[in-house]
């Protein structure tokens, strides 16, 4: 029989008591992910399995699943030496001959006659007496043949990396800063892989923006959801307060406060719906409005803590995630929004808090809020 063993992240085996939570909330999520799929799951003395007659389209949607470390695709069998050995034959027959090997066995259930050495030892054996260009390696071969024997015993030769990282939504809730770019949806991604369940915010100035920026968000959350699942976009009106800012603040100030601005409507969004942070894609010194100074000035416009899971990483690191998790040529499609549009010629490098909060004073802050967050568009995906 084929099947899928899936194993979790190391860290869940370190939950102690709370491990059972853990890998409630991560079962639940794999089935979330396989609700338009026929499998069976189901349990060998800790180690979890799916069958199905679609293994490949499975596999490749449990990878995507945070909270699994890696994927097999196994050969079930009695525990029986003779049926495994036979079993392992027929496998390592489906490779190249000049291939070396390593026999690795894990005997969890102890009422097995063999050791896990023996086993090892034997089987290895057996492949060599049955077949001719096969060597053993045990320091580098290229194939490692394992054998788990539990109720039953499994055979397989490639584990798979997935995702990791910790089951989505054990950790709270985020309200992540989505724009079009290419660092916004990486840093999603890492608070989701940490298993943070997270939102987005979009901030859209029609008419200077256009629809198809706004489209090209939503087909980034869209690919955020094949990690997380559900995914909630919250489309915040910004012309109104651009346009005030552009009337009444001074031109190199633009930029940062309007980033206070958009993180005070990220925190009145996110008090409304009892989320406990924010998130951005910010990478300190990449930008004028990413400044050391900057990333302060912006911090004091809430009371809300801002994540920012890209602060110390280069460019070419992100967009390296962003290729590996599928946005990268979402985000680099050419359509501009509000924080590319609206950007002065000689914005301020080192803001001073007390003078962005002197330039803003003129403002009705509350009110611009307010009718902004009152007048969101929500999208599920």
């Amino acid at each position: 029989m084929d099947l899928l063993l899936i194993k979790s992240s190391p860290e869940i085996f370190l939950k102690g008591l709370n491990r059972g939570y853990f890998e409630r909330i991560l079962k639940e999520n794999i089935r979330k992910v396989l609700k338009d799929e026929e499998y069976t799951f189901y349990i060998d003395q800790s180690r979890w399995f799916i069958k199905t007659e679609n293994i490949e389209t499975v596999k490749e949607k449990v990878k995507k699943v945070f909270g699994v470390y890696e994927i097999a695709h196994v050969k079930q069998t009695i525990n029986d030496y003779d049926s495994i050995k036979e079993l392992a034959l027929e496998a390592i027959r489906l490779y190249d001959k000049n291939t070396t090997f390593k026999v690795v066995t894990k005997r969890a259930n102890k009422t097995f006659p063999l050791t896990s050495m023996e086993v090892s030892r034997k089987v290895g054996g057996y492949i060599l007496e049955n077949t001719s260009g096969y060597t053993v390696d045990v320091k580098k071969p290229d194939l490692f043949l394992e054998i788990e024997i539990r109720q039953e015993s499994y055979i397989y030769f490639t584990k798979e990396k997935a995702v990791g990282g910790m089951p989505y939504g054990v950790n709270s809730k985020t309200m992540l800063m989505l724009s079009g770019g290419i660092d916004s949806p990486v840093a999603g991604y890492l608070m989701a892989r940490r298993g943070i369940e997270t939102h987005g915010i979009y901030f859209h100035s029609h008419p200077y923006t256009s629809e198809k920026a706004k489209d090209k968000v939503i087909d980034l959350a869209k690919i955020l959801t094949g990690y997380t699942g559900e995914f909630h976009l919250h489309i915040i009106p910004f012309t109104e307060i651009q346009m005030e800012i552009m009337e009444k603040c001074p031109e190199d100030e633009l930029t940062i406060i309007m980033r206070r601005f958009m993180a005070r409507c990220a925190e009145e969004l996110s008090n409304r719906l009892g989320i406990q942070s924010l998130a951005t894609g910010e990478s300190i010194g990449q930008v004028a409005s990413q400044t050391m100074e900057s990333l302060l000035v912006t911090d004091d416009a809430v009371d809300m803590t801002i994540f920012r899971p890209l602060v110390t990483m280069d460019k070419l690191d992100i967009m390296d995630i962003a290729r590996e998790i599928g946005t990268y040529k979402t985000s680099i499609l050419p359509f501009e929004d509000c924080c590319t549009i609206f950007v002065p010629k000689h914005p301020v490098t080192r803001p001073r808090t007390y003078i962005i909060r002197k330039s803003e004073s003129v403002l009705n802050i509350k009110d611009l809020v307010k009718k902004a967050v009152d007048n969101k568009e929500e999208i599920i995906l």
